[in-house]
């Protein structure tokens, strides 16, 4: 046991460096946000974030925004409890039988203007799960989706990218 104990604090920590900042980028990224928030909404975006079936990869990536590293609140974006206060219901994974009433039943009760986001390859198409008995596909087999954001999962800097796009497009509905 000790001899175990030793070898490993011999070796040292065998984690993988954190990422590199890149403050400039972030920093024009948070003046963007906030400025296109404000202009569309008067105020900052609130988000609620739906899982509808997925493996929680993306959920992971998800809870890094509130990480100080990328720190969400700064942007002007947070995420809300209840549907009912967000503009922006961020959906993750394909949506399963079991959650397309419980989907549905959120987006009709989030208000006007809202924007729904597919976050993941599972929540466009189905991903790995298309066609299983038990899933219904991506979310737009559920409800109108309004942007995707690709990867599996996508990292926290592309869901940030990714809201910025939604906020920059003008909404036609």
């Amino acid at each position: 046991m000790h001899r175990i104990l030793f070898d490993n604090l011999a070796k040292g920590t065998l984690t993988e460096p954190p990422p590199v900042p890149e403050e400039s980028a972030l920093a024009e990224l948070a003046a963007a946000l906030e400025r296109d928030a404000r202009r569309k909404l008067g105020r900052s975006l609130s988000i609620r974030q739906v899982d509808a079936g997925s493996c929680n990869g993306c959920e992971l990536e998800i809870n890094a925004l509130g990480n100080p590293f990328y720190d969400l609140e700064r942007f002007g974006l947070r995420f809300v409890a209840s549907p009912r206060h967000a503009d922006v219901l961020l959906v993750t994974g394909p949506v399963t039988r079991n959650m397309q009433i419980a989907l549905e039943r959120t987006y009709r009760a989030t208000p006007d203007p809202k924007w729904v986001v597919a976050a993941g390859d599972c929540a466009l198409d189905g991903g790995m799960f298309a066609g299983s008995y038990a899933c219904l596909g991506g979310v737009s087999a559920a409800i109108p989706v309004d942007l995707h954001i690709r990867g599996c999962p996508p990292s926290p800097l592309q869901l940030l990218k990714g809201l910025l796009a939604l906020l920059q497009v003008d909404k036609a509905r």
